[in-house]
C-alpha cells in the first residue's frame, strides 16, 4: 500500500542532508560544550557556529538566540520571562493560537495574577488589528503582546510588520510564535522590530526535540531551569549538540530554496483546491485557507458538508495521513479551539480536514487523496 504523508504541519520529514550532518556529529562530535578540555571545546565551538549562522538567517547577533527543546519551550522561556523578568502585567493574545501560548498564559494569570486580553478574531479566524489598537489604547500596564505568525490549523496569516507597528506605538512588548513560518517566509527582525519569536526545527525538515526562543538585545532573561549555566545562564542543561547542528543546516537548506519550495507548492495547493472544489460542490475552506496571498502555501483546512467522524481512520487505513487540526490535541473530545472560536456551532460540527504540504508532496499523491475522498464521501 502506498503511503501519502500530508500532514507536515505536525511535522515533516528529515532532509537526508541534516541526516548526515547529525551522524558525523554523534560519531566524532560527542564531547560536552561545557568541558574545557578539546572535545568539549570542539562542541562548544559547533554550537556557537551554528548560533551566529542560525541568528544571520534573521540578522540578528548570535547572543539573541537561546536554543531550546523546542517551539513550545522558546513560547513558555518568553512568556514566563516577559511576566517574571520584564515586569509585563497585561498579555493580549487571541482564541486561536497555540495552546503552547494560550495554556502558558492562563497559567501565568493564575500563579501572578496578570490580566489576560483575548483580542476578537473575525469570520475568518483574522485577529482584528483595529481592535488591538483599541486594547492597547486603553491599557495603563507593561504590556505583551502575543500573536501566531502562521496559524497551524487553518494557516492564516498575520501582518508581522503591522502588529509590530501597532505594538510600537503604543510602547508595548510583541511576541510572535514563528513556529510555522520559519523556513517558509523570510524574516528580517531589523526590519520587522519584534521583541520575541520561538522556533522548532521539525517544522522544516530538522530533527524533532530542538528549537530557539529570540530575545531582541536588551532583555535580560531569567531561566525556568537551574542547575547549570549553559545558554549563558539562559537555559541549565546539556546542550543537544547533534539536533542543532541538524537544525542549522535544515534551516540553511529551506532557506536556499525557500522562493522555489514557495512557487511549487503554491501551484500545488492551488491544484488541490480546484479539485476539490470540482469533486465537492459543497466544499468549504476554513479561515483564509483558500487564499493564496493571505494563507501559508503549507496549509489547506478544508471543511466538507458531512459529519463523517471515520474520514480519519479511514484515510489512515488507506495510507494517507492527516489531521484534523493541531497534533498536538489529537484525539480531543472538545474539537478544534480554533475552529470553534469563528465557525458557527452548525459548521464546526461537520467533518473539517487540514492538509498540510511539503517540498515532498506530489501532484500524483494530491489526485489520489482526491479518488480516495470521493470513494469515502460520496
Amino acid at each position: 500500500m502506498r503511503k501519502i504523508y500530508l500532514d507536515n504541519a505536525a511535522t515533516t520529514p528529515m532532509d537526508v542532508e541534516v541526516i548526515d550532518v547529525m551522524q558525523q556529529s554523534m560519531v566524532a562530535n560527542f564531547g560536552n560544550p561545557s568541558s574545557t578540555h578539546q572535545f568539549g571545546r570542539t562542541a562548544k565551538s559547533s554550537v556557537e557556529t551554528a548560533r551566529k549562522n542560525i541568528a544571520q538567517h534573521f540578522n540578528v547577533t548570535a547572543s539573541e538566540i537561546i536554543f531550546t527543546a523546542g517551539g513550545t519551550e522558546a513560547d513558555n522561556l518568553i512568556l514566563q520571562n516577559a511576566v517574571t523578568n520584564l515586569g509585563v502585567q497585561t498579555i493580549i493574545t487571541s482564541k486561536v493560537e497555540h495552546h503552547a501560548v494560550l495554556h502558558t498564559v492562563e497559567y501565568l494569570k493564575e500563579t501572578y495574577q496578570i490580566e489576560v486580553v483575548y483580542v476578537p478574531v473575525d469570520e475568518v479566524g483574522s485577529v482584528n488589528l483595529q481592535e488591538l489598537d483599541a486594547l492597547l489604547s486603553n491599557t495603563s500596564t507593561k504590556t505583551l503582546v502575543s500573536l501566531m505568525y502562521v496559524n497551524n490549523e487553518i494557516g492564516n496569516l498575520l501582518s508581522l510588520d503591522e502588529v509590530a507597528n501597532i505594538c510600537k506605538k503604543h510602547d508595548a512588548l510583541f511576541h510572535s510564535d514563528t513556529v510555522q513560518g520559519i523556513g517558509h517566509y523570510p524574516i528580517d527582525l531589523q526590519k520587522t522590530p519584534i521583541d520575541f519569536i520561538a522556533a522548532s526545527a521539525h517544522k522544516f525538515h530538522g530533527p524533532k526535540g530542538v528549537g530557539f526562543a529570540y530575545f531582541k538585545k536588551g532583555f535580560g532573561i531569567k531561566p525556568m531551569l537551574h542547575g547549570g549555566d549553559q545558554e549563558k545562564g539562559a537555559r541549565s542543561s546539556t546542550e543537544n549538540v547533534h539536533s542543532i547542528l541538524g537544525m542549522e543546516k535544515a534551516l540553511d537548506i529551506a532557506v536556499s530554496t525557500m522562493d522555489t519550495d514557495a512557487k511549487y507548492l503554491t501551484e500545488l495547493k492551488l491544484y488541490f483546491i480546484n479539485e476539490l472544489q470540482a469533486c465537492f460542490p459543497t466544499v468549504a475552506f476554513n479561515g483564509l485557507s483558500s487564499n493564496l496571498e493571505k494563507s501559508s502555501y503549507t496549509i489547506l483546512s478544508t471543511r466538507f458538508s458531512v459529519q463523517n467522524e471515520l474520514l480519519f481512520f479511514s484515510l489512515d487505513l488507506a495510507g494517507i495521513a492527516v489531521s484534523g487540526g493541531s497534533a498536538c490535541q489529537s484525539g480531543s473530545n472538545g474539537g478544534s479551539h480554533v475552529l470553534n472560536a469563528f465557525l458557527s456551532p452548525e459548521h464546526a460540527a461537520n467533518t473539517s480536514v487540514r492538509f498540510s504540504f511539503s517540498k515532498n508532496t506530489t501532484k500524483e499523491e494530491i489526485a489520489l487523496t482526491i479518488e480516495k475522498l470521493q470513494e469515502l464521501l460520496s
